[in-house]
Parts: C-alpha cells; sequence; structure tokens
C-alpha cells in the first residue's frame, strides 16, 4: 500500500475532546512517527503537530475524524514526496 508523509495540525479549544482525540490518534498509532503537544495556557488551547506515514485515506480520516470534535480544529500538509 503507497504511503505518504504528512503533517496533521491540530488546535483543541475543548478539553472534553482531549479523550476522544486521543483514542482517535491511539487507533491510528501505527502511522505515527512523532507527536508533540504543546499547551498553550495563555490563550487556552493546546496545539498538538502529528508527523504520520500513512496511506491518504487513513490521513484524511484521521484529519477529519479529528476536526468533527467539538472544538477541535485539524488541517493535514502533504509532502512533495513521492509515494512509498
Amino acid at each position: 500500500m503507497e504511503t505518504r508523509v504528512a503533517i496533521i495540525g491540530i488546535i483543541v479549544e475543548s478539553t472534553e475532546s482531549a479523550e476522544p482525540l486521543n483514542a482517535i490518534l491511539h487507533e491510528y498509532g501505527q502511522y505515527v512517527i512523532a507527536r508533540t503537544g504543546i499547551p498553550y495556557r495563555e490563550r487556552g488551547v493546546n496545539i498538538i503537530s502529528l508527523v504520520v506515514d500513512a496511506p491518504n485515506d487513513v490521513i484524511n480520516t484521521i484529519s477529519g475524524k479529528a476536526g468533527l470534535l467539538p472544538g477541535v480544529t485539524a488541517k493535514a500538509v502533504y509532502s512533495k514526496l513521492p509515494e512509498n
């Protein structure tokens, strides 16, 4: 199966969505290369940078499921590397 390297940027504005978001990220953990979380207390948000190597549909699913959670915004940025 062909995969791509991508970064999924996630901004969490609602702490109520933290548990379901972590469940989504755990479900697709096999594709995660790195995960960085930054609590930005002054603005009351948490920022997550997720680096993945996954098929396009998996990247879209992670980003889509995360973005559907209340108070969560997620966007994917794909590398220009050829698919592997």
